[in-house]
């Protein structure tokens, strides 16, 4: 007889003698992140930008026009682009993508909070692997009744934190016995993450001989059709970028809000982060600093995009110092910071 998942509301002393073994009810975390692929092959890459390009979340366009798009068209090509961006930041250590590796850092450091208590923290991604419903069931098997979902994306989109929650209620919705759900609410203003990306910048100048003439922030893009349909993902990187300005002290002409990675012919959120790089280099701008605080972690479209292709932009437009400001990845400061926000979502289940 298979093992029941969750404690029952008799006490143990009460049950029948054949009822199959009880484990303690236990409360889990599931941190969920974007996704990669399994490496960096034209076939894992192309497995992984399927899922990812068809997600009407993501890509909102009818179906009849956008699928053979991307299968005719886009899936030929575009696995061997990624491929090789991928190739140059992969982490030949551990034979995976540096998104995954401090992924795994973050929950372990994460978890180290909870270490002998009621609360198990585990991790997944909304595409690829480890799948969401496989993070799901880790949680399950370990008698979770309670589980709360912590997207891993400050400042709120229907294109990250709604699709990841979604690809999450699908697995709910097949499941005979549903645990209790909470999401985690965003936290692009919360002064304690305010105060992780300040001190980040703070540190990474300290190492400068010359402080920048311009700092840029750079959040991922998004096509501006959904920012008029209700998406506030816009509204809240401004409201991130303009905090931690302000926290700094830095000056409101010398600071630069941008939104980066545009994909296909539509207008994205502007101004972009590659025309400014352009930009500012003509004019006689020498000296940048960037940072992404879209992103907790480092990954294709900070590694690649801008600590590479963004910096090679900047210094071929006559550009002479290009500082890129790391994520916060598995800082203790940071990790410690998540655990204050799971402590209070869990409030009233602990």
């Amino acid at each position: 007889m298979r093992d029941c998942r969750y404690a029952p509301a008799l006490p143990a002393e009460q049950l029948p003698a054949d009822h199959p073994a009880v484990k303690p009810a236990k409360i889990g975390v599931l941190l969920l992140n974007l996704g990669t692929p399994d490496n960096t092959g034209y076939r894992a890459v192309r497995r992984y930008l399927a899922e990812f390009l068809s997600d009407t979340r993501v890509i909102d366009s009818p179906r009849w026009f956008w699928l053979p798009l991307l299968y005719g068209i886009i899936l030929t090509t575009r696995p061997l682009r990624s491929g090789a961006a991928y190739r140059k930041i992969w982490d030949t250590d551990n034979n995976q993508s540096p998104l995954l590796t401090y992924t795994q850092k973050i929950t372990t450091k994460v978890a180290a909070h909870y270490a002998g208590s009621e609360v198990v923290v585990e991790f997944a991604m909304r595409y690829g692997n480890p799948s969401t419903a496989s993070g799901i069931e880790k949680l399950l098997a370990q008698g979770c009744d309670k589980i709360l979902l912590h997207a891993l994306y400050p400042q709120y989109s229907a294109t990250t934190t709604a699709t990841a929650y979604d690809k999450a209620f699908d697995y709910l919705k097949t499941l005979k016995r549903q645990p209790a759900i909470r999401t985690m609410p965003t936290w692009h203003d919360h002064p304690a993450y305010i105060g992780l990306l300040a001190n980040k910048v703070r540190h990474s100048l300290a190492e400068l001989e010359q402080p920048p003439e311009v700092i840029l922030t750079s959040f991922h893009g998004l096509p501006k059709r959904y920012l008029m349909e209700g998406d506030p993902y816009h509204c809240l990187c401004v409201k991130t970028s303009r905090l931690v300005r302000e926290a700094l002290g830095w000056p409101e002409d010398k600071w630069i809000t941008t939104f980066q990675s545009r994909f296909g012919p539509a207008e994205w959120l502007q101004p972009y982060t590659d025309k400014t790089l352009e930009r500012l280099a003509s004019e006689g701008v020498k000296r940048i600093a960037i940072m992404s605080p879209a992103f907790v972690c480092e990954c294709i479209e900070t590694l690649e995009e801008i600590a590479m292709e963004a910096r090679e932009s900047f210094l071929e437009g006559g550009g002479e110092e290009f500082t890129y400001i790391p994520c916060i990845n598995d800082d203790d400061s940071h990790t410690a910071f998540l655990s204050e926000l799971i402590n209070n979502e869990l409030q009233g289940w602990r």
